[in-house]
């Protein structure tokens, strides 16, 4: 098995909405944010090479939304799926699965594009599956009012009607071990429903691709909830049973949304959970 950082693109989120009822005082100390009140935000995805599968996890916003939608998220940076691809010998035909934690825009808008002639949609990946589960595929497809922007019918439908579509059996309870395509998920619903957290072990290490879960490490604090989670009092329980885990057994955090820090660990403090060490994807990798 091999891994490697697949970058789809750097935006700016609003700092508040990032972190809820934090204040900005607290905040602002591991997440500066400029003079708009925006933060630094990173789509930092994952493939994973096993045997002859392709894996990519997550595909970022895409490009196929208007320049007024794009306008609103201050992209910036030239990193794209096709040059980090590209930057490790694979091309997206390449790819056999698309795994996607959840359905918000900006963790699988860039699995599907526009047709040839921009009459219509067609997944971005051909050749590949892409897996969601039951759960939250009918939440995404009959968005409430608050997530209802962030799921977007033109980054989801195609992919079911092209027939590419798979569901993730679902465990009993929240942890789903060895699952279709070699590796374990922690399911969670704080956030949105039933987000997929992936754990993959790999030479001897547990890498956890944190998605939404901990968008970065700034987040760590269990207070520190993003205002877009739908169930707050869910996620501070699912994020507390997470990162003991993650402490107690050394696990290797991917953060997908952090711009300046790709892989942390974690210790148990006085304070609770907070950052053992900041690595590169290349420390580990």
């Amino acid at each position: 098995m091999k891994i490697y950082p697949i970058m789809a693109g750097n935006f700016k989120l609003d700092g508040g909405a990032m972190f809820g009822v934090v204040p900005k005082t607290l905040w602002n100390k591991t997440n500066p944010a400029d003079e708009n009140n925006l933060i630094d935000i990173a789509a930092r995805c994952m493939l994973i090479e096993d045997g002859k599968r392709l894996i990519l996890i997550d595909t970022g916003m895409g490009n196929k939304q208007s320049e007024k939608f794009f306008g609103y998220y201050s992209l910036w940076g030239d990193d794209s799926i096709d040059k980090s691809l590209a930057a490790h010998g694979f091309h997206r035909d390449d790819v056999t699965d698309v795994f996607m934690t959840h359905l918000h825009f900006d963790h699988c808008g860039g699995s599907v594009q526009w047709n040839k002639d921009r009459t219509g949609y067609e997944p971005a990946f051909k050749n590949a599956k892409f897996w969601s589960n039951d759960n939250h595929w009918d939440w995404a497809t009959k968005p409430n009012a608050r997530e209802k922007a962030s799921f977007l019918a033109e980054n989801i439908l195609p992919m079911q009607e092209s027939g590419q579509l798979e569901f993730i059996a679902r465990p009993q309870g929240d942890f789903l071990k060895n699952s279709e395509l070699g590796f374990s998920i922690f399911f969670a619903d704080g956030h949105t429903e039933k987000m997929m957290i992936p754990q993959i072990e790999y030479h001897g290490k547990t890498i956890c691709f944190m998605a939404d879960l901990l968008p970065t490490a700034g987040h760590l604090p269990l207070p520190y909830v993003m205002g877009y989670d739908t169930r707050p009092l869910l996620t501070l329980p699912e994020k507390a049973k997470f990162l003991t885990e993650a402490a107690d057994k050394n696990y290797y955090l991917w953060l997908e949304h952090d711009a300046h820090n790709q892989i942390i660990t974690v210790e148990h403090t006085e304070k609770g959970v907070r950052v053992k060490e900041i690595l590169k994807c290349s420390d580990i990798l």
